[in-house]
């Protein structure tokens, strides 16, 4: 019994002892993986093309991932994006996310996982593999390559996945016609830098890249991002060279030029107008317009620094604020001829038929406008009739000379005065002396009212025409209000209704 339960025991051990050393040991993988790589890299080259028939070329699919728009620099001509780059040989994917991704497959890598462990998949440095040299033609970065090298991602089967990231500058033509509601369409072109066609074959994996990660941008709006492969025969050679481009769409949101730039331009444009309604007496008229011309070239100024120095096109806001700018320049220069025409008078000036015809008869008639206090002046009706009535005292002197010496004869008649005198005594001759004496006060009297009168008259003939010379200002301060206020909406319609969108 004894013998049988230690032969049971014994048994026991050796059964433990072989399950111990048959489990797997934690370190197995790593040797698995160290094995592969020995055998991967042993006689691998990575200046050589991992093709299985060299006559024929490497599949090469691209796509790309948007992730983010940065910037886009008009006045460089520069957008600025951050970038995944997929390569893939075997799916043959590029996808633009703005961040770089690249993915690819290597015939050289592939091995039989079941006799490494169970390992489908390696981490590489690309250093030590091949990788085509594909790069941005339209790069505007002074490293021309700016992505970040990382490890290549090796599968079972030989295909590679290289994703580095990167922030990728391109050129970029801007269309600066419709600013700011302008859509903008700028081209990524990626290929090889030295391999063609024969050798290396580009393949699209999807015609729209992949955005499902994309960040919206504060500016712009993102429309799409589609690629094309392009096969070009160069004069140079004669191989076929294929490149990708994508082709970025996006459309300027106009909410932040809108409220800083256009609402701005509209109200002091619209401020030009009240130039016209304020009275020329008030000092302020040709002020205004100044300061207003002022306020239109401070903007003109910020908006130069926004687009580009190009002559290719002129932009839409540009072109109304040049339009307004135009407006408020004739403006002011209205104004100068308004504020002429109100402080003539008949000393300097004198109104031709032609203008007292149009200013004063037809235009107000048109415009409904009524010349207040043309009925005659009262001051000099009366003034008149007692010029009238001297001169009637003046040619009968018996009733002038009757009211102040209370006498009968008509001293104007010498004669007569002179037989009369004839007969009367010395204190008559006195009287008659006192009587000439008055007559030629009188006569002085007659000459001082005659000379007020006509100074009257004079006076209110020159108020007369000053008064036409400001009715007529007048009267073209009311055309140059409606016909400036007919340009102003004219304009702002036409620059704003005829751009492509109004808001985005």
């Amino acid at each position: 019994m004894l013998l049988k339960m230690t032969m049971w025991v014994d048994s026991s051990i050796v059964l433990l002892l072989l399950i111990l050393f048959c489990h797997p040991q934690g370190s197995s993988q790593g040797k698995h993986e160290r094995r592969l790589l020995n055998q991967l890299l042993d006689n691998y080259n990575a200046m050589e093309r991992p093709v299985a028939n060299e006559s024929e070329p490497l599949i090469l699919t691209f796509g790309l991932t948007l992730q983010q728009l940065i910037d886009v620099d008009e006045k460089s001509q520069i957008i600025t994006s951050n970038l995944w780059l997929n390569m893939d040989e075997k799916n043959q994917q590029i996808i633009t996310n703005i961040w770089l991704t690249l993915e690819w497959v290597d015939s050289n890598l592939s091995w039989n996982s079941s006799q490494y462990g169970g390992i489908k998949d390696i981490r590489m440095n690309p250093k030590f593999l091949w990788k085509p040299d594909i790069l941005m033609y339209n790069s505007a970065d002074e490293r021309i390559d700016s992505t970040i090298p990382t490890n290549v991602v090796v599968q079972h089967n030989g295909t590679c996945t290289y994703i580095p990231p990167g922030i990728f500058k391109s050129t970029c033509k801007i269309d600066i016609r419709w600013f700011p509601f302008d859509d903008q369409q700028c081209i990524m072109k990626f290929g090889s830098w030295t391999y063609d066609g024969r050798s290396l074959d580009l393949r699209l994996s999807s015609e729209e890249a992949d955005m499902s990660t994309y960040i919206d941008n504060g500016e712009w709006i993102l429309l799409g991002f589609r690629g094309k492969r392009n096969v070009i025969f160069y004069t140079c050679c004669p191989e076929p060279y294929v490149d990708i481009t994508f082709t970025l769409h996006i459309r300027r949101r106009t909410l932040y030029h809108g409220f800083n730039l256009i609402i701005p331009c509209v109200l002091i444009s619209s401020m030009a107008l009240l130039g016209f309604a304020l009275p020329p007496d008030s000092g302020e008229k040709l002020t205004l317009g100044v300061t207003i011309l002022l306020s239109l070239t401070v903007f003109m100024l910020q908006l130069a620094q926004t687009l580009p120095p190009t002559s290719d096109a002129v932009s839409i806001i540009g072109t109304y604020f040049a339009c307004t700018m135009i407006m408020v320049a004739f403006s002011v220069v209205m104004t100068v001829v308004v504020l002429n025409y109100h402080h003539r008078n008949s000393g300097t000036h004198e109104m031709p038929q032609c203008i007292k015809t149009l200013f004063l008869k037809w235009l107000p008639f048109f415009l409904r406008m009524k010349r207040r206090g043309r009925k005659t002046n009262s001051r000099h009706v009366f003034f008149q009739n007692k010029m009238k009535e001297m001169d009637r005292k003046e040619r009968s002197s018996r009733s002038l000379i009757a009211n102040v010496l209370d006498i009968d004869d008509d001293f104007r008649s010498h004669n007569s005065t002179t037989s009369y005198l004839s007969v009367r005594t010395n204190e008559e001759t006195v009287n008659s002396h006192v009587c000439g004496v008055a007559q030629r006060e009188i006569s002085t009297i007659i000459r001082e009212l005659r000379f007020i009168t006509n100074r009257l008259k004079t006076e209110d003939e020159a108020a007369v025409i000053i008064n036409e010379w400001k009715f007529a200002a007048m009267v073209m301060d009311r055309v140059c209000l409606i016909l400036f206020t007919l340009f102003t909406f004219l304009s702002t319609f036409a620059c704003l209704f005829t751009t492509p969108h109004l808001v985005a």
